[in-house]
């Protein structure tokens, strides 16, 4: 463990092996940071805040701060939990849950771009991209290896589905369903998602699956339950088409289109 001599450590924080604290950094006491993480110079990392191992904390974030939610009443006990190789660069900043108990989520193996904001009762899955200045309301869940573009903003309650592409500046005020790519200002459903499906090694054939079912869903007359019957009837069943239809049958924002 390497702890700068003007680091501020709580003697009731816990802090694992081989942890590095840069110059000027407050660790308050409740908080947890896991093996072989580091944190740069002048973060803050607030009470009840617990980081995983292998992370990188760069200079100036900060990591539990008070939700800006008029129901939160200063002194209750929430939560910020962030897993495992993580990367959250400068200027980020995380807040706590509004409710007491409550948790602000963020899986394994993000990316956080600089100045990036996460808001009181999010839930971030895991392999996603933040871009610098992506701003993210409260209660917005980002699934799995979405990638949200600079500069875009997302209205509280909205859900970014897997492997989804978010374009930089948008607006997004309705769902984003996995497997799309949405932009613009409001952002609307845009194309899918092919490079990042690719990327990722989803094979041709799901991917011709998906192309048909993006066609039905987005792209014809239909409203979206005439829609998601059709997709059931004629388009082959894979775990990502019922992920997708999952996905839109449960939204209460709805899909911007």
């Amino acid at each position: 463990m390497r702890i700068h001599e003007t680091a501020i450590v709580h003697p009731k924080a816990e802090i694992g092996d081989d942890v590095e604290i840069g110059p000027f950094s407050i660790i308050d006491e409740d908080v947890k940071i896991g093996a072989r993480t580091k944190i740069g110079p002048y973060v803050h990392i607030k009470r009840w805040s617990t980081i995983g191992e292998d992370c990188n904390i760069y200079e100036s974030v900060v990591i539990g701060s008070e939700p800006k939610d008029l129901k939160h009443k200063p002194g209750d006990r929430s939560f910020v939990i962030i897993g495992d190789r993580n990367n959250i660069h400068e200027y980020t900043s995380i807040a706590r849950a509004t409710g007491t108990d409550q948790i602000t989520r963020i899986g394994d193996d993000n990316l956080l771009m600089a100045y990036v904001h996460v808001a009181h009762d999010c839930v971030i899955g895991n392999k996603t991209i933040l871009a610098s200045f992506a701003t993210l309301g409260g209660h917005v869940m980002v699934e799995d290896r979405a990638i949200i573009g600079a500069q875009s903003s997302m209205h509280q309650f909205v859900r970014i589905g897997t492997l989804a592409f978010a374009g930089a500046c948008a607006k997004i005020v309705q769902d984003v369903p996995p497997y799309i790519i949405a932009d613009g200002y409001p952002a609307s459903v845009r194309c899918l998602n092919t490079v990042g499906l690719i990327r990722n090694g989803m094979p041709s054939e799901k991917r011709l699956l998906l192309k048909r079912a993006f066609r039905i869903l987005f792209r014809s007359n239909l409203n979206r339950s005439q829609a998601i019957d059709k997709v059931r009837k004629e388009v082959e069943m894979c775990e990502e088409i019922e992920h997708l239809l999952e996905f839109i049958e449960s939204s209460k924002r709805g899909i911007g289109v």
